[in-house]
């Protein structure tokens, strides 16, 4: 009786000690890089999700031969006060003003500055502070969908890309890291362009994140450990970011992607406007974007797809 006693103890103590080690070992993990602008904090709370190309590098591809590194993802995850939280993604090619630049594409102020101009940019073209910034190595993808034993990912069309490597038949299919990385990547056969690729990039974060379930972690500690490992070895973090910021991120993505959660673009004005001497960009309505944001912060939009590129 008293070793049975004893060995209860035992197990409740190794249940207790395995997710607070777990905790432990992953925030130590965590790769950090500077990028918060100290701005004054805006209500509710902003995560900038970034996923960066590294030319030269594991994962990275030679496209238009751009040298140093570049951003095709960018996310603006926003949970308010109060209201839906909302999901919102920024065109790549969205033409801004970048700060001690001038107007250019928004990718343009992560080649110059690293994460530092690029929140800086966002915060300037939304009107919101950036409270946390994470960014992913493409190349990181691939181990992140394979961690998590795959995942279904969906697109309506037959596509044969080169560029990217996607080859496709259209609907839904189950796929492992390459061919999700090759998914996200696709823009040049998409009739959307640089606004379709956004789309498909948020389904395979959402698809990762679906995988990701407390409930089948639970009692698989391996899967836990390979998690964390593809997790924070593909991830970057702003300087102030934890553990624990870490996960209520993907609790907020989650809640953007579910029933009552927003996503979507901003109001898109045009898909190819020519400003001059950085050809073709997405011009956002400049009419309708900032009481869009406004609604973003203040969680007054309804849930559900928002924005969109013009008829």
């Amino acid at each position: 009786m008293r070793v049975a006693g004893v060995a209860a103890l035992v197990v409740l103590a190794a249940l207790v000690a395995w997710p607070v080690g777990l905790l432990i070992w992953a925030n130590g993990l965590l790769q950090h890089t500077p990028a918060l602008s100290g701005a004054p904090d805006t209500p509710g709370t902003t995560y900038l999700l970034a996923g960066s190309d590294a030319r030269g590098e594991e994962g990275g591809i030679a496209e238009d031969g751009t040298e140093g590194q570049r951003t095709d993802t960018i996310l603006l995850l926003h949970v308010p006060s109060s209201g839906p939280t909302a999901l919102i993604s920024l065109p790549r090619d969205t033409y801004v003003d970048v700060p001690g630049h001038g107007g250019s594409k928004l990718n343009s102020a992560f080649a110059w500055g690293g994460a530092p101009l690029l929140v800086q940019t966002v915060e300037g073209l939304t009107g919101l502070t950036v409270d946390h910034y994470a960014e992913i190595g493409m190349g990181g993808v691939a181990r992140l969908v394979d961690a998590v034993g795959g995942v279904n990912l969906c697109y309506d069309g037959d596509v044969d890309d080169p560029d990217s490597g996607m080859v496709w038949a259209a609907g839904c299919h189950d796929v492992g890291g390459g061919a999700a990385l090759a998914f996200a990547r696709m823009r040049k056969a998409d009739p959307q362009g640089d606004v379709g690729r956004a789309l498909r990039q948020r389904q395979l974060i959402g698809a990762v994140m679906g995988e990701v379930s407390p409930r089948s972690l639970a009692f698989d500690p391996g899967a836990q450990v390979s998690l964390v490992e593809a997790g924070t070895g593909a991830l970057t973090f702003d300087e102030d970011a934890g553990v624990l910021d870490v996960a209520r991120l993907a609790l907020a993505f989650r809640d953007a992607n579910g029933e009552g959660g927003i996503t979507g673009t901003p109001p898109i004005a045009s898909l190819d406007h020519r400003p001059g001497g950085i050809g073709s960009t997405v011009l956002l309505d400049p009419d309708l974007t900032p009481a869009f944001f406004t609604a973003v912060r203040d969680g007054t939009l309804p849930p559900g797809e928002q924005g969109g590129a013009p008829s």
